[in-house]
């Protein structure tokens, strides 16, 4: 038969108050251990941190030692050094990645070309809390910018001269897309590290059509030589052509003035004396119509008679310088009245008819 023993029990009680004691302050001293370790937090040169209390953000910039609430403030730290990301191509081997870099031209070729796009955080809070990846929606944000750009050039400039007007623009665009989506993220630069044909076909082509243009070149410059050798000749023969055609103008119109000046002299004779007028004027166009023909011109009955004398000449002539000669003394006594012979002299006929 057992016996109850008290000083055992109380010993019992002792032991198990001291273990409870232990126990707490073990409990105690973990907790303040946790509780100091995650009291403090440490922000870098090139850092900022993120402070959360209750769901209310803030950014802390100060470099150094900072203190937060255990279990009520929680810290994110952004890195806000300058950071960057490769389009096109692998930064670790330099091996192309044609599904970034393949890109087709406003002329519709096809060229690769890389690209290197530097950024840094500007809002850390943003960046932290404004999307779930921002990283990811700038390289999406580049990708397109740089396909619409490279998509508005002409495969040349993408491979000679236009290459820092082509990265001025997809920065710039880059930049407006950020603003509107307001992540936190800035772009600093973006830099086309190559730009090629896709293939060696391409490229044969390039040079084919390189070629073409060189000797594109040539035959203008060969135009232009010719041009500039045979202008002043033109001119020259413009000028000559129009200082002929002034003189042959100044003539004409001298001329001209002359008929006129001429005719109204002749006016006024005829309006002093009409049918002696008419009669000269007739006198005179006969001789301009028939200017070898031999006339003699009777007007012994008032009247006028022409009378062509060549056959009768051509017959004297046949017969003898006799004949002839007696045929003029004939013709002179037939015109003993009024008449008289004459040749081709047209004044010695308006005599006759004066």
């Amino acid at each position: 038969m057992e016996t109850y023993d008290p000083d055992f029990m109380e010993k019992q009680k002792k032991l198990l108050k001291t273990a409870k004691r232990v126990a707490g302050i073990f409990v105690v001293v973990a907790v303040l251990a946790v509780l100091s370790t995650g009291s403090f937090y440490n922000i870098g040169e090139q850092e900022q941190a993120v402070l959360t209390t209750f769901g209310v953000a803030k950014s802390v910039t100060e470099p150094g030692l900072h203190f937060k609430i255990p279990l009520i403030q929680r810290v994110q730290k952004v890195n806000t050094t300058i950071q960057g990301f490769a389009i096109g191509y692998d930064p670790n081997n330099n091996e192309s990645q044609e599904e970034d870099s393949l890109m087709i031209t406003s002329d519709f070729n096809f060229v690769n070309v890389d690209f290197f796009v530097e950024y840094k955080v500007s809002d850390p809070v943003k960046a932290v809390y404004a999307s779930q990846d921002p990283l990811l929606i700038l390289q999406n944000i580049s990708r397109s910018c740089i396909r619409g750009v490279i998509g508005s050039y002409e495969v040349d400039s993408v491979l000679t001269t236009g290459k820092n007007e082509i990265q001025t623009k997809v920065r710039e665009q880059i930049t407006q897309k950020l603003e509107q989506h307001d992540i936190g993220l800035q772009v600093i630069n973006v830099t086309i590290q190559d730009s090629e044909p896709p293939t060696t076909e391409v490229m044969e082509a390039f040079k084919a059509v390189e070629t073409a243009r060189q000797g594109k070149e040539t035959a203008i410059n060969d135009a232009n030589k010719y041009r500039n050798e045979k202008l002043p000749e033109a001119e020259a023969q413009i000028d000559k052509i129009m200082q002929e055609a002034e003189a042959q103008k100044t003539e004409r119109i001298n001329e001209a003035n002359a008929e006129v000046a001429k005719f109204n002299a002749m006016y006024e004779e005829y309006a002093k004396n009409p049918e002696v007028t008419r009669r000269r004027m007739f006198y005179e166009t006969m001789e301009d119509v028939l200017p070898r023909m031999k006339v003699i011109i009777d007007g012994t009955d008032s009247t006028e008679t022409i009378l062509p004398l060549d056959s009768f000449t051509a017959t004297a002539e046949g017969a003898g310088g006799t004949a002839a000669g007696g045929g003029n003394a004939g013709a002179g006594s037939s015109g003993s009245g009024n008449g008289t012979a004459a040749g081709n002299n047209t004044a010695g006929a308006a005599d006759t008819a004066e």
